[in-house]
C-alpha cells in the first residue's frame, strides 16, 4: 500500500543518490568528459528528489476509489533527461564524443529514481555494474579491440608540384586506413587546404607524424585531432 515517505527518509535517499552519482561522475571526470562529477551528482539528486516527490504527491492527493500514480512525475524525468544527454555529445571533425556519457547520464537518472523509490540495493548494484562497464571494459577495448584511432588532420600549405603526393604518402605510411582526403585550392595565392581523416595505429606517435608533415616544403599550418 502506498505510504508517505518521511523527511528523514527523503534526506537519506537524496544522500545515497548523491554518492552513487559521484561514483560514476568521478569516472567520467577522469576520462575528461563534458559531463563529470558535479553534473552526475546534481542529476541523480534531482532524479531522486523527483521520485520521492512523485510518491508523496500520489499519497497526499489520492482520492478514495481513485488509485494514485507515483510514476507520473518520474516518467517526465526519463524523457526529459534526453535533452541533457544530447548536450554531452560533441563532434570533433568526423569524430563523435560523449555518447557513453550521455547514456550514463540517462541511466544514472533512473538509478536516482530507483533510490528515491526506496530500492537502495538495486541502486548500489546498478552503479557498481556501470563502473565495471565504464572502467574495466574501457581498458579491455583500448588494449585488445581498438588498435587504431581516427584522426582528423588539417594542413595549410603553399602549392608546389608534388606537395599533395608527398602529404598523401606520409599519411599513408603512418595510417592503417585513409578514410578521406579532401583538397581545397586557392587559385590567387596558390595555397592548399587539405583535410584528411585517417585511422592511425596506437603504436604510432603523433609527434613523428607532425614532424614528417612539417618537413614538407611550404607547410604553414598543421592541426591533428
Amino acid at each position: 500500500m502506498l505510504s508517505e515517505i518521511s523527511e528523514v527518509q527523503i534526506i537519506l535517499r537524496v544522500l545515497v543518490g548523491a554518492v552513487l552519482g559521484a561514483a560514476v561522475g568521478l569516472e567520467r571526470e577522469r576520462q575528461d568528459q563534458p559531463a563529470g562529477l558535479r553534473t552526475h551528482m546534481i542529476l541523480v539528486i534531482g532524479a531522486t528528489l523527483a521520485m520521492v516527490l512523485s510518491v508523496n504527491l500520489g499519497f497526499l492527493y489520492a482520492r478514495p476509489g481513485t488509485p494514485a500514480d507515483p510514476a507520473r512525475l518520474a516518467a517526465q524525468v526519463i524523457s526529459g533527461i534526453g535533452f541533457l544527454g544530447a548536450g554531452a555529445i560533441l563532434r570533433y571533425g568526423f569524430t563523435v564524443k560523449g555518447l557513453t556519457t550521455a547514456t550514463s547520464l540517462w541511466t544514472m537518472a533512473i538509478v536516482g529514481m530507483t533510490v528515491g523509490a526506496g530500492y537502495y540495493l538495486i541502486g548500489v548494484f546498478t552503479t557498481a555494474l556501470m563502473l565495471v562497464v565504464l572502467a574495466l571494459l574501457n581498458t579491455i577495448e583500448n588494449r585488445f579491440l581498438r588498435t587504431s584511432v581516427s584522426r582528423f588532420i588539417t594542413i595549410e600549405t603553399d602549392y608546389h608540384k608534388g606537395t599533395v603526393k608527398d602529404i598523401r604518402k606520409i599519411v599513408q605510411d603512418f595510417s592503417d586506413e585513409l578514410a578521406s582526403f579532401n583538397i581545397q585550392k586557392h587559385i590567387k595565392n596558390k595555397r592548399l587546404r587539405i583535410q584528411i581523416v585517417a585511422r592511425i595505429s596506437r603504436d604510432q606517435t603523433l609527434e613523428d607524424l607532425v614532424d614528417a608533415l612539417s618537413d614538407i616544403e611550404g607547410v604553414r599550418n598543421l592541426k591533428v585531432e
